[in-house]
């Protein structure tokens, strides 16, 4: 079970290490350095800076970093941290906000204690204290999707429930649009991993939203294969509407 120390330590150091990113692209930026060498930066900088802050606080938790090389000692450990120290790097270097921290603590395979830094937001959402769930706005239900193109379970529950699409960035920040009351329901599948959807599926649950697979299964974590592909967060009140518009089309 997490502690108070858990809970606070995500928080802080996904925090710490957004306002590190602001400043690191605020610098870079007055440099003129190139689009790669921002986001190559940004990375470095903020995954060092947490596994540093994990290492001391925590030094007998395994890590599993998007940006670090993979222990596979960790799948022994019984406490596992997920980060994604830069979710969203292309957003990051086109100087939006719509990009986030990710630090998660896993406890047999479950995601206990985590939190979301929203830094260009100067916004962090955390599972301890929970945020709330916003009001519901009037209007059709709103899906966010990915700036590109909207994955198919996205196109399947909008159509379900004839959701109005909202384009933006990062996993964590499309995540955490449902909670600032831009959104009602997040759908992906076909490519994310663990440390893209943790943090927001861990924060996602403490504020009381629905979280699980595309098809309903749980969410599970550090596995000795971190592709994790898809997943619904969503009020409550969408989830069965969407998880049921999903088996049918599985099952056409």
């Amino acid at each position: 079970m997490p502690t108070p120390t858990d809970h606070a330590a995500a928080a802080r150091i996904a925090s710490d290490a957004g306002r590190l990113l602001v400043e690191t692209r605020d610098n870079l930026t007055r440099l003129s350095v190139d689009t790669w060498t921002l986001r190559d930066e940004g990375d470095r900088r903020a995954h060092d800076f947490i596994v540093a802050a994990l290492h001391e606080e925590f030094p007998d938790d395994a890590v599993l970093s998007e940006e670090g090389k993979d222990d596979p000692g960790r799948l022994s450990a019984d406490r596992v941290w997920i980060v994604d120290p830069l979710d969203g790097t292309r957003e990051y270097s086109e100087g939006r906000d719509d990009w986030a921290v990710h630090v998660a603590l896993t406890e047999g395979g479950a995601a206990t204690a985590a939190a979301v830094a929203l830094p260009a937001l100067q916004r962090t959402f955390g599972t301890d204290p929970a945020p709330s769930m916003p009001e519901r706005g009037d209007g059709p239900p709103r899906l966010v999707v990915s700036r590109s193109r909207p994955p198919a379970a996205a196109v399947i529950i909008a159509q379900a429930v004839g959701a109005q699409l909202v384009a933006l960035g990062s996993a964590g920040a499309k995540a955490m649009s449902i909670l600032l009351g831009q959104s009602d329901i997040y759908a992906h599948s076909g490519g994310q991993y663990e440390w893209d959807n943790c943090a927001p599926g861990a924060v996602a649950a403490a504020a009381g939203l629905h979280v699980s697979r595309a098809d309903g299964s749980p969410m599970t974590y550090n596995h000795a294969d971190p592709w994790l592909p898809d997943l619904l967060i969503c009020r409550p009140e969408y989830a069965e509407v969407s998880l049921t518009a999903i088996h049918q089309y599985l099952n056409e």
